[in-house]
């Protein structure tokens, strides 16, 4: 589930900004003839574990259980593990989490979606350890759809200490939010056919709770500038909506927050929550990569904290969905944004205001070679979304996206990226 019970821990003392990252990644199981959902992640968890279980610890990561039962989620249980270490171990990982599955003839899935997963017939919520949570998901909001049970995407904690540096960090990822579908967009497909948006997890994502509005907002977060703040504006709230559907208090925690990007005060952290899965975790730890140092840039030479705050939130949500609809080809013509983001223009697609900010975060952060190598890629050949696209050519039988998804499969359990061809 995008809105996670658990997650990455960040120590139980605040660890200060951009000393620590937590990377969560979720993954679709399928049938390996077939490519059909399959919904048996609890199975997988008790064959590592022994034992009925929804963790498994693994050394550097972890497994966790999600919403539905096609899903697994993976991440790194230390958040102090230099991210350079972490894209070659998630990618361990799935290689094992292969093998594994090839027992049950099945194997994992990439992207943000299932191309023709019918969510209606195909949902199966997990049934185990903190099932009456999830069930009153399902009784509260209508999980049998997409925006619920075929979401599969990338969550990254970053930490903070103390209300000044959450307000710094706060406002840095408000920041950078609206650009990261023409950055991550790789659901461009659903129902068997081409989606309304290169990013439709995300559009599906924004509808998901829409009984209860204050629990998503408008996706961009507002801005705040302290624990008490948000507690009162976007916490209180949230609660008091959902209390008459939750009588015995079981969701009125920080994590049914369904924005871009959630403070999670348990663990000091920020939670970006927008990104969608990609063709191999190389390529997911690359975006974490170009994120952090968008945010880090922002956050410690960017405009003063007083002008990053009063970017509207309306402004802000406007481009967002922009990206969310077009991805690197949607138009920004919002002048103050580009201001802010350092562009000098009036107007430019997302795609050239990443190709200068994820451009200048390769060099400052002095990226690994497998990682700016992926994101060079997704800069000059576009987010795997756009690459699925061409790959297809406007040809949507079943037997085409089978064979578009079953290279994506061999992509993410080989490391490769996909470039456009099946």
């Amino acid at each position: 589930m995008n809105d996670s019970l658990r997650s990455v821990e960040m120590a139980t003392a605040a660890r200060p900004a951009f000393t620590a990252q937590g990377i969560e990644l979720e993954l679709m199981i399928v049938e390996r003839d077939t490519l059909e959902p399959l919904p048996i992640a609890d199975r997988l968890l008790r064959t590592e574990a022994g034992a009925q279980a929804s963790d498994v610890q693994r050394g550097l990561l972890g497994w966790s259980n999600e919403l539905v039962l096609h899903v697994v989620e993976v991440k790194n249980l230390d958040p102090g593990t230099p991210l350079e270490q972490l894209g070659p171990a998630f990618q361990r990982e799935v290689r094992y989490l292969n093998r594994m599955l090839a027992h049950f003839n099945a194997c994992l899935l990439p992207t943000a979606m299932h191309p023709w997963m019918d969510p209606r017939t195909q949902t199966h919520i997990w049934p185990h350890d903190n099932a009456a949570l999830y069930a009153a998901y399902a009784r509260i909001f209508n999980c049998g759809t997409h925006g619920w049970s075929n979401l599969q995407s990338m969550h990254v904690n970053l930490p903070f200490s103390g209300d000044d540096e959450f307000a710094r960090l706060h406002a840095a990822v408000r920041l950078v939010l609206p650009l990261l579908p023409a950055l991550a967009a790789s659901s461009p497909i659903v129902d068997g056919q081409a989606a309304p948006a290169l990013d439709y997890r995300m559009q599906a994502y924004s509808r998901n709770a829409d009984e209860i509005p204050s629990i998503a907002g408008r996706i961009i977060p507002e801005p705040m500038s302290s624990r008490a703040e948000y507690e009162q504006k976007i916490l209180a709230p949230m609660y008091r909506d959902i209390a008459p559907h939750d009588p015995q208090h079981l969701l009125q925690y920080e994590w049914l927050n369904s924005r871009g990007a959630i403070a999670r005060f348990d663990r000091s952290a920020i939670e970006i929550r927008v990104l969608d899965t990609q063709e191999n975790p190389q390529a997911d730890l690359a975006i974490a990569a170009a994120v952090i140092g968008m945010v880090k840039r922002l956050y410690f030479t960017g405009p003063p904290l007083a002008q990053q705050q009063a970017m509207p939130t309306s402004s802000l949500a406007a481009i967002f969905q922009s990206c969310v609809l077009q991805a690197e080809a949607a138009q920004i013509e919002d002048e103050r944004y580009l201001s802010m983001m350092g562009h000098a223009g009036t107007r430019c697609t997302a795609g050239a205001l990443l190709q200068t900010l994820v451009g200048a975060a390769i060099d400052a952060q002095n990226m690994p070679a497998a990682a700016a190598r992926c994101l060079r890629t997704i800069l000059e050949q576009g987010p795997l979304a756009r690459r699925i696209l061409r790959a297809l050519d406007g040809d949507f039988r079943r037997e085409r996206l089978a064979g578009v998804y079953r290279e994506l499969g061999a992509c993410l359990d080989q490391g490769r990226m996909f470039m456009g061809a099946a």
